[in-house]
């Protein structure tokens, strides 16, 4: 079942006199529990893509749905509640609060959500013992390793449960050996908790891991050398 349906889309920037286009007419259909991996060249639009599909910016033209909604008809406000509800987003450089602990971390994107306090302390253990930091909770970033960061960004994006996880060059600014750590830990998130993953990478190696490998290049979206095309645009 599909759960991402990007098509038609197109993304165009005003640079001065120029319009620049990292995306021309780009489709690509996600399956519900899969793993994505989407690689090219820096600067060809991957990171311009993920934010499109995770509700952060906003197509030229095209559409795309998410679990049956058609985001790009949404209003702002309306795309920001969305957003809370339905992504969680792994940052490359972890973009956690200084001054906040791991566990507060963790837990602020459900104070975005209508729940208890009972609940959030839950959903908030639950992520922590996901990423092996439940003995780090109290910790704040500045005491902790880059790994560790960037595990405690992973808690953040799973405790919602959302129905997608984005991942933006998630071992980008890791050593080999944390890497590693970090890619087992993704494709537990996406075996052992069935969460749909899609992360974008310029590592080739952290590519592989993925179950699906797509490329993006001059603007088009390529998979096994062939141009990706999914269903023709379903609004008026």
């Amino acid at each position: 079942m599909s759960l991402v349906e990007v098509i038609n889309v197109t993304k165009e920037y005003a640079n001065g006199e120029e319009s620049i286009r990292p995306l021309d007419e780009v489709s690509l259909s996600v399956e519900e529990g899969d793993f994505v991996s989407l690689m090219g060249a820096s600067g060809s639009g991957k990171s311009t893509l993920l934010n499109l599909i995770a509700g952060i910016d906003l197509v030229t033209s095209g559409e795309i749905v998410v679990a049956d909604t058609d985001i790009t008809q949404l209003s702002r406000g309306k795309l920001a509640d969305w957003r809370a509800r339905h992504i969680g987003y792994i940052f490359q450089t972890h973009n956690l609060i200084p001054v906040l602990t791991a566990y507060e971390n963790v837990e602020l994107p459900l104070l975005l959500l209508p729940m208890s306090g009972a609940e959030r302390r839950k959903r908030v253990e639950i992520a922590m013992a996901a990423v092996d930091l439940t003995s780090r909770a109290s910790h704040y970033p500045r005491q902790m390793s880059g790994g560790q960061e960037q595990r405690v960004g992973i808690a953040r994006a799973i405790v919602s449960n959302p129905t997608l996880v984005v991942a933006d060059e998630p071992t980008g600014s890791l050593d080999d050996e944390t890497t590693e750590q970090i890619l087992q830990l993704l494709e537990r998130v996406n075996n052992e908790l069935g969460m749909t993953l899609l992360m974008v990478t310029h590592d080739a190696d952290a590519g592989q891991r993925a179950r699906r490998k797509i490329r993006l290049e001059r603007g088009r979206l390529m998979e096994n050398g062939k141009e990706l095309h999914t269903a023709k645009i379903r609004t008026a």
